[in-house]
């Protein structure tokens, strides 16, 4: 059954070919399609379309459609070409003509639209919190090993004294950035474009402000034209926001990797969040972080890959809109995936203790020391030229303890005011 089928079916090639798998997709967005046609039912009985009656016999058989999607237990049989055909005919198998009344002053157009805006509001409210969730791990690992010292590294080359409080926390304040990202896109999406029809409105007096409202939309598109258009720019928009989040997972997990390896032996994990080689009986691998590193760095190019799907496209719809749906719903699923792998496994991180006691480590003093010479009046000039001679000439005796760091007690990393900034990020 399709939507605009009239007396010629298609050759089933060609429908074996356009609808491609967008049964699978239209599982994650069914619930969101029966939600919205529920509004759509009540405005068209609040503007005399449907009876009373009708609108309650409409959204009674929706609501247990609506149910079933969101229990897993909705089907799409091949018969049908997409959710849209597969809940009308639902309808119409149980209520008879009024069934095929559901479609009046609606097109497949603004229906998938709107399931799609319904469906990335709610995944992107998920991500949210399982972002934030991440970030109150960072933190409490932060406070917990912030007197643990760590060598920095620039060019891969030993450099300033760091510590753990300071790396964990650096990813939990990138997380903040991240955020704020994502309510650019929760607020591009929170746009109801119901009511756009086909890209060019209705003739019927509907009532977008009603649908707006009883869906929860902060806002409508009023332009319809402008509404078709967000198809694909609301994808696009929240792709870049997991893109952001990617690229902090991917780099914390490439730091974990690293950390992990026998030259610097930082950090370990338990036998059970690690795997084993098939022929070598050492072997600890970092499997779970080098996975996220890889999922993450992918979902860094879903971005470019919706940007060359829609970018040479005119207004109105296109059927290549089709094909945003795939990688966004799989960039959602891997993204949730990585959130919650990360957070699971690294509850389990075991902090090597004195790694700077390694004499390898000894430069990575050298600032804080000439800086106390700077403190005592010497020119900086004069005091970079000196610790260099006493490098040079094997002089040098670095002051290892912590107080004579930079570091300190590591109040400098304020972990409060991370706090704070990101409850307010959270809260905008």
């Amino acid at each position: 059954m399709k939507l605009w089928q009239k007396n010629t079916p298609a050759h089933e090639k060609i429908d074996h070919f356009t609808v491609g798998k967008d049964r699978a997709y239209d599982l994650h967005l069914a619930a969101y399609d029966c939600q919205a046609s529920i509004a759509h039912a009540q405005m068209l009985g609040q503007i005399g379309i449907l009876t009373e009656q009708q609108t309650k016999e409409l959204s009674g058989v929706l609501k247990e459609l609506k149910t079933e999607a969101e229990n897993g237990k909705f089907v799409i049989e091949d018969s049908f070409e997409d959710m849209h055909s597969k809940i009308e005919f639902v309808l119409t198998e149980k209520l008879g003509d009024l069934g095929k009344k559901i479609h009046t002053a609606r097109s497949r157009n603004d229906q998938v639209l709107v399931a799609i805006h319904l469906y990335l509001k709610q995944e992107i409210s998920e991500i949210k919190s399982m972002t934030y969730d991440f970030f109150k791990l960072l933190m409490t690992l932060a406070e917990l090993h912030k007197d643990k010292l760590l060598p920095g590294y620039t060019h891969f080359q030993v450099a300033m004294p760091s510590s753990f409080g300071l790396w964990f926390s650096a990813y939990a304040e990138s997380l903040i950035d991240d955020i704020s990202i994502l309510n650019a896109a929760q607020k591009i999406v929170d746009q109801n474009p119901l009511g756009s029809a086909a890209g060019f409105g209705s003739s019927f007096p509907i009532d977008r402000k009603s649908t707006t409202e009883s869906l929860d939309f902060g806002d409508l598109k009023y332009n319809v034209i402008a509404a078709q258009m967000s198809r694909g720019k609301a994808e696009k928009t929240t792709a870049s926001a997991i893109a952001s989040i990617a690229a902090t997972l991917a780099k914390m997990a490439y730091d974990i990797c690293l950390y992990m390896g026998q030259e610097h032996n930082f950090v370990s994990f338990p036998e059970e969040l690690t795997t084993g080689s098939s022929i070598m009986p050492h072997k600890k691998n970092p499997d779970v972080f080098e996975l996220i590193r890889g999922k993450c760095n992918m979902l860094q190019g879903l971005p470019n890959q919706l940007v060359l799907l829609t970018s040479n496209l005119p207004s109105g719809y296109h059927r290549e809109m089709q094909l945003t749906k795939g990688p966004i719903i799989e960039g959602i699923e891997d993204l949730k995936a990585c959130l919650d792998m990360f957070t699971f496994s690294l509850k389990e991180i075991q902090i090597r203790k004195d790694i700077l006691e390694d004499p390898k480590y000894q430069y990575v003093f050298s600032v804080d020391t000439l800086n106390e010479w700077v403190k005592q009046g010497m020119p900086f000039r004069d005091a970079y030229k000196k610790m260099g001679e006493a490098i040079n000439e094997g002089n040098y005796q670095p002051k290892k303890a912590l107080e004579h760091t930079h570091l300190g007690s590591l109040g400098n990393l304020a972990l409060g005011a991370i706090q704070t900034k990101m409850e307010q990020v959270l809260n905008s």
